[in-house]
């Protein structure tokens, strides 16, 4: 459903629309925790100087101040103060301060998930909010991660992604050793900048990503076409070592990196087949990342963007000659819940929990409907009482518009009957014994296949992603 926001870039969902969203958190929280993930969350603020440690994402953060300081002037902030209070941008660098100060706390390697709100001044735009929702899974180690766990998380977000109500999705893997071991090897020493140039190939192309490698970083003709040749393989398979290779650039950091990637890719292939590609022009903005990278699209619909992101982190969290390195992913909560909203991947069967409305035959009956609904309630039945003893055609319509299936009724000599106001049927009712169906018992996640599944068996036309 399409509406106005009365502040732009911070969605807020109708009651149904936020059903979906719940799916979605559920059915991720559930994948997580069968892999044994655990639940953290940290602190919506960070100070500016964490913030800022890795990456050129200064422009996006938030800065905290109260309206005014301790003397009563207007409060101003400067990202100069490293101890300027700002709004997280993303979960990763809270996590590696989480885990730094609560080693002494923690069993390594420590896996967790983390769901939380996160804030970015960005410019909105379908797919780009400045409040929104983002889901993380990591696995940190005390000193050395094995890099299975590389291997492992791209096979936990393929399955968690494959769980959700969504089209197709790519997830793209490349590996920063392999880059900048290429970058290196072609005489590109600013790996670091190179890898920013080509993080922008899908927004501003090819030509553009060349001019900017010559204009800023010297590269000359040959080397830019060299990066950009490197940038160019995909492949579903690990044939991209050949090709790589076939470049002609040797190097010991991208052998390593290459070596790392057909790991990854091999794993993920036979796990994932179809929705797993190495693409050699992931690179990821942020300058944390050392080695594994990751980004997801949902195919045709890659204009949203990056849906699931993230990659290996070995020195974002230290204390003093003491290493937390580190994987993780992201899934873009929110952006993925904005785009199965708005082409109805799925939607909820009805706007609120509720299954069964008492209704009031007068209004003395008021306290002996609550028995009812506590009678339902123990059962795990949701219940709600009639505000007001209207005419039981007000109160069923009350029900109909509220989306709710069941209305009791009580009759003064303590019978009972419950009416289903979609069937018309009404039949008699304990309370003690009664239960809906299973698929009225609570609001049902109805997906696109589903509906296609249905209009299929009804000789209607077919529902498509």
């Amino acid at each position: 459903m399409a509406r106005n926001a009365s502040l732009s870039g911070f969605p807020e969902w109708l009651p149904q629309e936020r059903l979906v969203e719940q799916h979605v958190l559920d059915t991720l929280r559930r994948t997580f925790e069968l892999h044994g993930f655990s639940s953290v969350e940290t602190r919506a603020v960070e100070t500016v100087g964490q913030l800022l440690r890795k990456g050129e994402i200064d422009k996006e953060v938030y800065a905290l101040s109260r309206l005014q300081d301790d003397d009563g002037n207007a409060s101003s902030s400067a990202k100069e103060d490293p101890n300027q209070l700002a709004l997280h941008f993303d979960l990763t660098v809270p996590f590696a301060r989480y885990v730094v100060e609560n080693a002494g706390y923690l069993s390594f390697p420590f896996r967790r998930y983390q769901i939380q709100k996160v804030w970015r001044g960005e410019r909105p735009q379908e797919g780009r909010a400045r409040e929104f929702t983002q889901a993380d899974i990591d696995v940190v180690a005390d000193g050395v991660l094995p890099f299975r766990y590389d291997v492992e998380l791209a096979l936990v977000i393929a399955e968690a992604l494959s769980a959700l109500p969504i089209p197709a999705f790519k997830l793209r893997i490349n590996n920063r050793k392999l880059a900048e071991g290429f970058y290196r090897g072609i005489g590109l020493a600013d790996t670091a900048g190179v890898l920013r140039s080509i993080d922008k190939l899908e927004k501003i192309g090819a030509e553009a990503v060349a001019g900017l490698l010559k204009s800023e970083l010297g590269a000359s003709d040959e080397q830019a076409a060299k990066a950009l040749a490197l940038a160019s393989i995909r492949t579903e398979d690990t044939s991209f070592v050949a090709q790589v290779r076939s470049l002609g650039v040797t190097d010991e950091l991208m052998e390593e990196g290459l070596d790392e990637l057909e790991q990854v890719i091999a794993a993920a292939v036979r796990s994932a087949p179809g929705s797993v590609v190495a693409d050699l022009s992931i690179a990821r903005g942020l300058d944390y990342y050392t080695g594994t990278v990751y980004e997801t699209v949902l195919v045709g619909h890659e204009q949203l963007g990056s849906i699931c992101s993230g990659g290996r982190y070995d020195a974002l969290a230290h204390k003093g000659s003491r290493k937390f390195p580190g994987v993780g992913l992201s899934i873009g909560v929110t952006r993925l819940v904005s785009r199965i909203l708005s082409q109805e991947f799925a939607t909820a069967s009805r706007a609120v929990p509720t299954a069964v409305l008492v209704a009031l035959a007068d209004e003395d009956s008021w306290p002996e409907a609550q028995d009812v609904a506590a009678a339902l309630r123990a059962r795990g039945i949701f219940t709600e009482v009639a505000a007001k003893a209207e005419k039981f055609g007000k109160q069923i319509k009350y029900a109909d518009k509220r989306g709710i299936p069941f209305v009791w009724f009580t009759d003064g000599d303590g019978a009972h009957q419950v009416k289903d106001i979609r069937s018309g049927e009404q039949l008699a009712a304990d309370p003690a014994a009664w239960m809906p169906p299973a698929e009225d018992l609570h609001p049902q996640i109805v997906t696109a296949q589903g509906r296609a599944a249905e209009a299929a068996r009804a000789g209607d036309s077919p529902v498509s992603f």
